[in-house]
């Protein structure tokens, strides 16, 4: 199995409303389980011949309704925000700014950015997968905080055309 198949599969697994998902083959053996809001993933080679394991949907957990501010909040770049592009995360995973801790951020606050520039790392199963822009612009907020769990089609930054 394949990287992008991986990445596929948990992008549907992300999507459904399965909690866990196990999968084996005579090269692979794949556990996927969802805990609240991260889905930490496990992957081993197998060693012994693949054998099915039916996969099964465990009974929903129960919603617990999020309490609402009590007066709304005032927004007063919503008009400013409909010309702008977003960036959205392809995948589960750990958003990173950088390459690494020592290393500069790949994309600050008013940079110009070009199709193909590479914008963030999202680490997903110990794979660290370079995210790039599909469109040009300058960046004008970055969204999510450095280090911190993403989920598939996340909003990452916003780009002003």
């Amino acid at each position: 199995m394949e990287t992008k198949d991986i990445q596929k599969l948990i992008d549907f697994i992300a999507q459904s409303g399965l909690d866990e998902v196990n999968i084996e083959t005579s090269e692979l053996k794949l556990a996927i389980k969802r805990y609240s809001n991260v889905a930490p993933v496990a992957v081993q080679a197998a060693t012994a011949p693949a054998i099915q394991a039916p996969v099964s949907a465990p009974t929903p957990a129960a919603v617990v309704p999020v309490s609402q501010p009590a007066a709304p909040v005032a927004q007063p770049a919503a008009a400013d925000t409909s010309k702008l592009i977003t960036i959205k995360s392809p995948m589960i995973g750990t958003f990173y700014r950088s390459a690494g801790p020592d290393k500069p951020f790949f994309v600050e606050v008013g940079d110009e950015i070009s199709s193909g520039k590479v914008v963030c790392i999202i680490e997903a199963m110990k794979l660290f997968n370079e995210i790039e822009s599909e469109v040009s612009g300058k960046i004008v907020k970055i969204l999510v905080d450095n280090a911190s769990p993403v989920e598939f089609d996340q909003p990452l930054f916003l780009v002003e055309p």
